[in-house]
C-alpha cells in the first residue's frame, strides 16, 4: 500500500453539530430527508443537554491533545434555529469556555433563513455566531423547491432575512450557500445572489454518484460526457472574474486558483488536502459527513458516540482514514490524471458505485476537468497579458 495510506491522522477541526434533526421545509431535491438513507427517523429531533454538553467536553479534549489554535463550529440540522437560539449561544459559549485560551472557536449556524428575526439576529451577533444562509439563487423562481411542509414557498422569509444580515449585521453574515442546478441561466443566477450582498458564495454541486446520477448527467451513456455543470460553472467564472474578483468572494473559484498556482487550499471538492470535518448528530453518534447519506442508507455511520468514545477513535475509523489517505484513496484513472492535484479526485460522496465503492472518478469528472482547465487557461492569460499577473494573484493568506 502507498506510503500515505500510513500516513498520521490529521485531528478534526470542523464539528458539525446536529443540533435539531428536523426542518420547517421540505425541500423537493433534499438528499437528506428524501434520499436513500433514512437514519434520521431512528434520532431525536432536538439534541437534548446531555448531548450537547458531552458534545462540548469531546470538542476540549480534542483541541487540547492536539493543541489546536483554531476550530470551525458549525451549528446545523435540519434546521438548527428550530433548536432555538437560547441553545445555539449556550452550546458556543460552552465550547468556548472549555477549549483552552489558545484555541479560537469560530462559530457559524448554518439556516435556511426563514426562521430569523431581529432579536435571534442580535443574540446570535452578540455570542459571536456568523449566520450562512442556504439558498439556490437570489430570486423567487429560483427557490421554487424550497417550500415548507404545506407547499408554501420558504422565499419571502429566506430573502428578508438575507436582507436584513446585509443591512444591520454584515459583521455576522458568513455568506450563501447554493447548489449549481445546470438548467438556470448561470450569470442571473450569480448576479441574483451578489445582489443580497454576502461577503462569500459557496457554489455545491448536488450530491449524486454512479448508480444515482445527478440531474442532467447520463454519466454511462457511452457517449462523450457532456458537461452541464462544469459549462454552468465557467461562465460564472468568466463573469465573476471578468467583473473583478473583490466584490464577493467565491470560494471554489478561489481555491481552484490557489491549487492551479500551487498554493494550499482546504476544500472538500478539490485538492488532495486530508479532510477534517466530523459530525455529532441529536443522539449522541459521531458520524461521518452528510453528504456520504447521498450513496446508501447507513453510509455515514461510525458506531461511535461522544458518550462512550472520543473523537481520536473516529479518527481510526476506515471511513475517516480513507479520507485522510490522499492518493492512496483514489482509483488508477485519478493518480495517472495531470489534474490529480487540484481535482484531488473530486468530493468523495460523488465517487460512489453500489457494488464498487468509492474507489472511482467523481461522477462529475468530466465536468470537473472542463472547469478546471479552463480556469488554469484564463490564469495563463492574465500571467502572459501587462499588467495581469499582478491583478489576478493570489496570496497564500487568502486560504489559512
Amino acid at each position: 500500500m502507498p506510503a500515505a495510506a500510513h500516513r498520521r491522522p490529521v485531528p478534526f477541526r470542523q464539528f458539525i453539530v446536529k443540533v435539531h434533526g428536523r426542518c420547517n421545509l421540505s425541500c423537493r431535491y433534499c438528499f437528506l430527508y428524501q434520499g436513500p438513507d433514512s437514519t434520521w427517523r431512528e434520532r431525536p429531533g432536538p439534541a437534548g443537554p446531555p448531548v450537547l454538553e458531552r458534545t462540548a467536553d469531546r470538542i476540549a479534549e480534542h483541541a487540547t491533545a492536539h493543541r489546536l489554535g483554531a476550530l470551525s463550529l458549525v451549528l446545523h440540522g435540519g434546521e438548527p434555529m428550530l433548536a432555538g437560539t437560547r441553545t445555539l449561544v449556550d452550546f458556543a459559549e460552552r465550547v468556548r469556555a472549555e477549549v483552552p485560551d489558545s484555541c479560537a472557536v469560530h462559530t457559524v449556524v448554518q439556516t435556511n433563513g426563514t426562521l430569523l428575526t431581529v432579536s435571534r439576529l442580535q443574540r446570535l451577533a452578540h455570542h459571536r455566531v456568523r449566520v450562512g444562509i442556504s439558498l439556490d439563487g437570489g430570486l423567487p423562481t429560483h427557490n421554487a423547491q424550497r417550500v415548507d411542509h404545506a407547499g408554501r414557498p420558504s422565499w419571502p422569509a429566506a430573502v428578508r432575512a438575507a436582507r436584513l444580515l446585509a443591512d444591520s449585521f454584515p459583521e455576522s453574515y458568513a455568506g450563501i450557500l447554493s447548489v449549481v442546478d445546470p438548467g438556470t441561466d448561470p450569470v442571473e443566477v450569480f448576479d441574483s445572489l451578489v445582489a443580497l450582498r454576502p461577503p462569500a458564495v459557496d457554489l455545491l454541486l448536488p450530491h449524486g454518484n454512479w448508480s444515482a446520477p445527478p440531474p442532467h448527467l447520463t454519466p454511462d451513456a457511452g457517449t462523450a460526457p457532456a458537461t452541464p455543470y462544469g459549462d454552468w460553472l465557467c461562465a460564472v467564472f468568466d463573469h465573476w472574474a471578468d467583473g473583478g474578483r473583490g466584490r464577493t468572494k467565491v470560494r471554489l473559484f478561489e481555491e481552484c486558483m490557489a491549487l492551479l498556482l500551487g498554493l494550499p487550499a482546504h476544500t472538500e471538492s478539490l485538492g488532495l488536502a486530508p479532510f477534517d470535518a466530523v459530525v455529532v448528530e441529536t443522539d449522541g453518534a459521531i458520524e461521518q459527513v452528510d453528504s456520504l447519506k447521498s450513496a446508501y442508507d447507513g453510509a455515514a455511520r461510525t458506531g461511535l458516540d461522544v458518550f462512550g468514545n472520543s473523537f481520536d477513535e473516529a479518527l481510526r475509523h476506515p471511513g475517516v482514514a480513507a479520507r485522510q489517505a490522499g492518493i492512496a484513496a483514489l482509483a488508477g484513472e485519478c493518480r495517472a490524471c495531470p489534474l490529480l492535484a487540484v481535482c484531488g479526485g473530486g468530493h468523495y460522496a460523488h465517487r460512489y458505485r453500489a457494488g464498487d465503492g468509492f474507489t472511482n472518478p467523481s461522477v462529475y469528472c468530466a465536468d470537473l476537468q472542463r472547469f478546471i482547465r479552463h480556469v488554469a487557461r484564463r490564469l495563463q492569460e492574465w500571467a502572459t497579458s501587462p499588467g495581469g499577473a499582478a491583478d489576478t494573484a493570489v496570496s497564500e493568506g487568502e486560504y489559512r
